[in-house]
């Protein structure tokens, strides 16, 4: 089996041409058909960052997912939206042999003067902390392939397929290698790394896929790289509605050292 490649490597490898970034996607970040989406809106982010300024901290970010991304190489064409005295718009547009395959717009914006108090929600706790909590060997071919590159563990409701009468999990995970990732782009790939509570109502294998995505950074929550890249954070996902084979599920990301980092919603189609 060939070396995983690290996030770290697959960002150096990238080139920039005028408002277009090209970037390389290796298979061990596939899930099933396609590359993994926070794969895929990390490298919206980093081109977003390279075309228009990467001195702003990303608030938010929408993303939707439009057709399947092979490994390869993939071109991400950047366009600056409006800038204005403390927000910055941008979109960019994913495309690979000339098809768009996701489309994404980012908001930066820098901190303003306000009279509101801070509002810093801090991490639930659960029965379980990370050595306590079940962990999932990559088994390859039966796990996303991408899946390798994190370590996920259970601290409440169920792995996919096993079964399980639930809609919510509680997920302590982190990239194994995650030396030279901020923790920004840490955040925006973590965000999207846990499967939908759905598939653990399944008893055996069943496909699913983001269709839409969007993510709220607390960029003044963010931990320091070392902490980022070594420390354990925590998905909290909650699955609110579904019909038709559609699930709409919210999501809270807990940094390292317990504060809340990100807020996001997803529509996710499930084959099953």
């Amino acid at each position: 089996m060939d070396t995983p490649t690290p996030l770290s490597r697959l960002l150096t490898q990238r080139h920039r041409k005028d408002a277009t970034v090209t970037l390389p996607l290796t298979p061990d970040w596939q899930q099933g058909r396609t590359a993994f989406g926070g794969l895929i809106a990390v490298y919206g982010v980093e081109a977003m960052r390279d075309v228009a300024g990467a001195e702003w901290p990303l608030r938010a970010l929408q993303t939707n997912f439009i057709a399947p991304v092979a490994a390869g190489e993939v071109q991400v064409c950047v366009h600056l939206l409006r800038e204005g005295r403390n927000v910055r718009q941008v979109q960019a547009q994913v495309t690979q042999a000339g098809q768009v395959a996701a489309v994404l717009v980012g908001v930066f914006g820098i901190g303003r003067e306000t009279r509101l108090p801070t509002l810093d929600p801090r991490r639930p706790e659960v029965a379980l902390d990370p050595d306590a909590s079940i962990g999932r060997p990559y088994v390859p071919g039966l796990a996303p392939a991408f899946t390798q590159h994190v370590d996920f563990r259970w601290a409440e409701g169920a792995p996919p397929f096993s079964g399980t009468d639930t809609w919510h999990s509680r997920i302590h995970l982190r990239l194994h290698d995650a030396q030279g990732v901020d923790a920004e782009l840490l955040a925006v790939m973590l965000a999207d790394a846990a499967p939908t509570p759905a598939l653990s109502r399944f008893h055996g294998p069943t496909p699913a896929s983001s269709v839409s995505w969007s993510l709220e950074l607390q960029s003044h929550a963010l931990p320091d790289a070392a902490t980022a890249s070594t420390g354990w954070w925590r998905v909290d996902k909650d699955t609110h509605a579904g019909a038709g084979g559609y699930v709409s599920e919210s999501t809270h990301l807990w940094s390292p050292d317990g504060r809340l980092a990100a807020l996001g919603s997803q529509v996710v189609a499930v084959f099953g």
